[in-house]
């Protein structure tokens, strides 16, 4: 059973009513939703581009694998309402 919880004024989060765990959100500004990759059943075939919000990652979290580091959204990305 799909629930909706209104996180901030500009996005809002869809997770299992059974279960709780975290599935997608929307921005109400946005014509598209993010898709929880945790969520999906393997094979994905998903490969990571780029950390993001690196500043706020755990001190257990190691990215050694050289790809691209940024301490919020790439400006280039960045959605000029959130």
């Amino acid at each position: 059973m799909l629930k909706w919880y209104q996180s901030s004024a500009v996005a809002r989060r869809g997770f299992c009513g059974v279960c709780g765990s975290n599935l997608f959100w929307d921005s109400s500004d946005a014509q598209s939703i993010s898709i929880t990759a945790g969520s999906l059943d393997k094979p994905t075939g998903l490969q990571a581009s780029k950390h993001i919000f690196t500043e706020s990652s755990g001190d257990y979290y190691r990215m050694l694998d050289g790809l691209p580091q940024h301490s919020g959204w790439p400006i280039s990305e960045h959605c000029s309402s959130m």
